[in-house]
């Protein structure tokens, strides 16, 4: 795919923030930049105006999302042939990052689950005629899409979803989903969601995937009340016990790990880590708006004269340009892999070329979340005062991009994740618990005198005789 420099980006200085001088254009192809320049103006009359009464109100921001399908942006990566825009990874990084910065990070966030579900959707949707049709229909009837994968039990490790389960019906699925955390939950029209399979036998890496509609799920939208992303309705969500038929199940049985590593964690972590460098961007424009308009006339000096002030403006720029390069620098990688975010290569169902780069995705998004709560921590005292004042918004994006770091997988899991798998391989992460520390075993063995040590082995042995009592009437049956 051919680009082009633009001498003049799309828009020169919107919002009397960061003059477009900042913006890595050279990046976006002339139908992206056209893309971009249409959803900043979009930004600029609709979704930012709306996303201060969704902070205020719990609102969650349909509306944002119909202005978003006005510019085909729902399918934004759908296939031409299938009425969307074709678009490509980079694409998807920037309009999320545009809507954060100019509009409404709520919308920027939902619009990110939604991304991944349409991804997770098209991963699986060659063969599948129901997939296909709502791909086919996401702009024109405003589907709002999302994930579900989180579990009460296990929390931000969403891998492992103990407390949901699917059965088989003879001619489709029984799925029963509890989840901890929903962004659009009971909002969305319809939602991707992960259980353990149909043939499950106790290991939690056999997960499957199905598609819910709106109708078939219960939430609790009425007690989400958050520091922020206050719009996004980010709650628990039931699937209890719902019959779906059979071409609901995205994908084959036990695909849950494919499309985790291929599809769920690198689009997750590529536009999550779009919002928060939209959210650092936007708390830089709203503070530059103010810092060179307000003046101390005791000292003849605005506040952007102050050495301090130019400082803090340059570090946070130059920090939060590391992390925009970093993830466009990961979308590029993507693109390339997929030549250009071409769905047919995932016909061959082992084809799987975004998951070898799992740990640089985790560390985009630990970076980005990192970043932005220092640089919106920044603006705030750039401001002053009067950043704490809700007119000015930068307390909002504060509030927002505090959402960074604790969103799953939190930062402190990402960078376990790639410490551990630097010093010890990949192998050490095991995310289903099942590989035995024998160092630690042995050392703590090492700790008990001989009693303890055969009042632990008469357990471990009274525990396996009963687990293979339990064994014997199933075999008798097999037998007889």
């Amino acid at each position: 795919m051919t680009t082009e420099i633009l001498t003049n980006p799309p828009l020169e200085n919107p919002f009397n923030g960061l003059s477009g001088d900042f913006d890595p254009q050279w990046l976006l192809t002339p139908a992206q930049q056209t893309i971009q320049a249409k959803l900043i103006d979009l930004c600029a009359k609709v979704l930012r105006p709306n996303a201060i009464a969704s902070d205020r109100n719990l609102i969650y921001p349909r509306e944002n999302f119909k202005a978003l399908a006005s510019l085909g942006l729902l399918g934004l990566f759908v296939p031409q042939e299938w009425g969307g825009l074709g678009e490509n990874h980079i694409c998807a990084a920037m309009v999320v990052e545009t809507i954060a910065r100019y509009g409404c990070p709520s919308t920027a966030m939902c619009f990110t689950m939604h991304l991944g579900a349409v991804a997770a959707a098209l991963f699986r949707a060659h063969d599948n005629p129901e997939l296909q049709s709502l791909l086919k229909r996401l702009d024109a009837e405003v589907l709002i899409g999302t994930l579900s994968y989180s579990d009460p039990e296990t929390g931000s490790h969403f891998w492992y979803p103990v407390s949901s389960k699917a059965k088989s019906t003879g001619d489709g699925w029984q799925v029963f989903k509890r989840a901890s955390w929903t962004t659009s939950a009971g909002f969305a029209d319809w939602y991707i969601v992960q259980t353990t399979s149909p043939d499950f036998a106790g290991d939690y890496s056999d997960l499957s995937c199905f598609l819910i509609y709106g109708d078939e799920v219960q939430a609790e939208p009425h007690k989400w009340d958050a520091l922020g992303l206050r719009g996004n309705q980010s709650g628990t969500l039931l699937v209890d016990g719902v019959t779906i038929p059979a071409q609901r199940m995205v994908g084959p049985a036990g695909d849950g790990v494919s499309s985790n590593d291929e599809i769920v964690d690198p689009f997750f972590l590529l536009c999550s880590s779009a919002c928060w460098n939209g959210i650092a961007m936007g708390a830089i424009d709203i503070a530059k708006k103010h810092v060179t308009r307000k003046k101390h006339v005791d000292v003849g000096m605005r506040v952007a004269d102050y050495p301090t002030i130019q400082d803090y403006f340059g570090e946070a720029i130059i920090d939060t340009s590391a992390c925009r390069m970093y993830t466009f620098s990961m979308g590029q990688l993507m693109d390339k892999l997929t030549h250009d975010c071409d769905w047919s290569l995932h016909a061959d169902i082992t084809a799987l070329p975004r998951s070898a780069y799992l740990h640089w995705y985790w560390q985009i998004k630990f970076s980005a979340a990192k970043n932005v709560a220092h640089v919106c921590d920044k603006m705030l005292h750039a401001c002053g005062g009067s950043g704490f004042k809700k007119d000015m918004e930068v307390e909002r994006y504060l509030r927002d991009g505090k959402a960074g770091w604790v969103m799953g997988p939190t930062n402190e899991i990402l960078r376990q994740f790639v410490g551990k798998s630097a010093l010890l391989g990949f192998e050490s992460l095991d995310y289903w618990n099942q590989s035995v520390n024998e160092r630690v075993l042995n050392n703590e063995l090492k700790k008990m005198d001989a009693d303890k040590k055969r009042q632990l082995a008469e357990s471990l042995l009274a525990e396996l005789d009963e687990a293979e009592a339990a064994k014997v009437p199933a075999m008798a049956v097999v037998s007889s």
